[in-house]
């Protein structure tokens, strides 16, 4: 059972230019994080970073594989199931293991959880989700709770946010479905910090801060 995980990056970012390069530490660009994380996943037999240009190894740690992207995938419009296409077309695996360098805080531990969720289990697919008890609308409707009878906050019935944290899924799931999600999947809550999903200049700074902390 071959297992690969992908780290999908472009440098062309427009909300947050060169994101994944910029520097958390001093010394640790974003991307080194989950690159790092990586490295300790016992199931993991190969580990590529997508992109198209090739300035991005020079900041690959050696256990990272370097795969050349076509440059149509660094568009605004690029869908992540026409990159997920493009890469499993090319590189052959029984399971895939998507994240991204955006997500630096994602654990070695719940990534393990959801392998053998899919490897040991009877789950297509797992992936990381953050719990969320608030007051929540959709539709310019309630989304949880009822308007004539408000919980506590407490006793809500809770949603869940897909973080970027981790996408694992047995090839068949993408080839059958063309998705990342199967039919039986496992859901793995991660904490605030895991959750973490660097898009703004505000969400960089939060993380450098909850980096700084460690230390």
């Amino acid at each position: 059972m071959k297992i690969v995980a992908l780290v999908p990056i472009k440098l062309n970012n427009e909300r947050l230019k060169n994101k994944n390069i910029l520097e958390l530490e001093e010394g640790k660009p974003l991307l080194t994080y989950v690159l790092n994380t990586l490295a300790n996943v016992k199931y993991i037999d190969e580990a590529y970073v997508y992109c198209s240009d090739e300035v991005i190894k020079d900041f690959l740690p050696e256990h990272i594989i370097f795969k050349k992207r076509s440059q149509s995938l660094d568009s605004n419009t690029t869908t992540i199931n026409e990159i997920l296409e493009s890469f499993t077309n090319e590189v052959d695996a029984d399971v895939y293991l998507l994240t991204h360098a955006t997500s630096p805080f994602i654990s070695v531990e719940k990534i393990n959880q959801g392998i053998e969720a899919v490897l040991f289990d009877s789950y297509d697919s797992a992936f990381s989700v953050e719990e969320l008890k608030d007051f929540v609308w959709y539709k310019n409707k309630p989304l949880n709770y009822c308007l004539e009878n408000v919980p506590r906050t407490q006793d809500l019935e809770a949603v869940y946010r897909e973080t970027s944290g981790f996408y694992i899924f047995k090839k068949e799931v993408f080839l059958k479905n063309r998705r990342r999600i199967g039919d039986r999947p496992l859901k793995l809550c991660v904490g605030p910090k895991e959750a973490i999903d660097i898009d703004e200049e505000v969400d960089f700074l939060l993380a450098k801060k909850m980096a700084k902390q460690n230390n």
